[in-house]
């Protein structure tokens, strides 16, 4: 929780808001690519400058979209930022009606992956907004020791919407990144579902005098490591589990269910393969190319140096597997010897 008065930045509203400026959208702004969800953009405004509010950033809030969006304004999402937002928004102070942090990742001329993130401790009212930047900058720091890879990407926040101190906040991140994302994560599932959206910022207004802020969409895609798959693949499996819960798999359970996702990809491959042969799909390159790449990687070794190679690791299993209970049965030996 922040100390009482809690204002390392603290933001206020103005007393009226001012007229959200029409989302139209500017000239400059890349067209958004085609897979893209239609979302419509939302507009909000920020206080005017007679108002008291967070110190003017270093550099202009059209920075924020100078040039195109890498990766074709797609953000890559991974699945333990998605636990980490819902996690932090569960153990939210007690009144709190939602959760803002800051995202972390990596950017490439490609795309822009966010890996990581953390909570920020902040408190809302009708009339302000006060944020913790401090704790927000020595959690940066720590990160950095770990990963020094990832930088600040942006921000997100839990709900559905986008107000007045969304904009506030998000004048900050734009000190902070050079192009900042705002990810909102609805906790409160309306429409029985988790909407999850990304947005980026532009200024709007006569040339001269900025009115308004407009979020533009952005696509969001999920990805994941090898790692984190595996956690995946065991919260979906409690989707079956009639109390939600379900244990943890032996690891033969495990290789059995690895073996069983290796036969249905190599199933869908031949068939694949099989329709292309037959005229049935047209053929893709792109495919074709990782199926070559996918078969040289296959070692070549006769059926029967394979079969030599596989009896011998047997042999050498089954005699570590002796060894082990001939230990045993000494060990059970010399204790009954000892009781004597």
């Amino acid at each position: 929780e922040l100390p009482s008065p809690v204002s390392p930045l603290s933001l206020r509203k103005m007393a009226a808001p001012a007229p959200a400026v029409a989302p139209v959208p500017p000239a400059a702004a890349p067209a958004p690519s085609p897979t893209a969800a239609p979302t419509t953009p939302t507009a909000a405004a920020p206080p005017p400058p007679s108002a008291p509010a967070a110190p003017p950033p270093s550099a202009p809030l059209s920075a924020a979209l100078s040039g195109p969006f890498p990766g074709g304004r797609v953000v890559r999402l991974h699945p333990v930022v998605l636990a980490s937002i819902v996690d932090s928004f569960e153990r939210r102070n007690e009144g709190a009606a939602r959760v803002i942090g800051t995202l972390l990742g990596t950017v490439d001329k490609h795309s822009v992956e966010v890996t990581n993130c953390f909570s920020v401790p902040h408190n809302e009212s009708e009339d302000e907004v006060a944020v913790d930047m401090e704790f927000a900058k020595n959690m940066y720091e720590l990160h950095k020791k770990v990963s020094p890879s990832e930088i600040i990407l942006g921000w997100y926040a839990t709900g559905h919407d986008i107000t007045e101190h969304s904009v506030l906040i998000h004048e900050y991140y734009s000190r902070e990144a050079h192009n900042p994302i705002h990810l909102t994560v609805d906790t409160s599932l309306q429409n029985s579902r988790m909407s999850i959206k990304a947005y980026v910022s532009a200024p709007m207004g006569v040339p001269g005098k900025t009115m308004g802020v407009m979020f533009t969409p952005l696509t969001v895609k999920y990805v994941y490591y090898d790692t984190e798959r595996i956690g995946v693949d065991l919260i979906m499996k409690t989707c079956f589990s009639p109390n939600r819960v379900i244990g943890l798999s032996s690891d033969l359970q495990q290789v059995g269910s690895a073996s069983a996702r290796i036969q249905d990809t190599l199933g869908m491959v031949l068939q694949y393969a099989e329709d292309v042969l037959s005229g049935k799909v047209a053929a893709d390159n792109t495919v074709g190319r990782f199926l070559m790449d996918l078969i040289n990687q296959v070692p070549k070794i006769s059926p029967e140096d394979f079969e030599t190679m596989l009896n011998s690791n047997i042999n050498d299993l089954l005699m570590v597997t002796y060894l082990a209970n001939l230990t045993q049965s000494q060990i059970a030996l010399n204790e009954k010897l000892l009781s004597l």
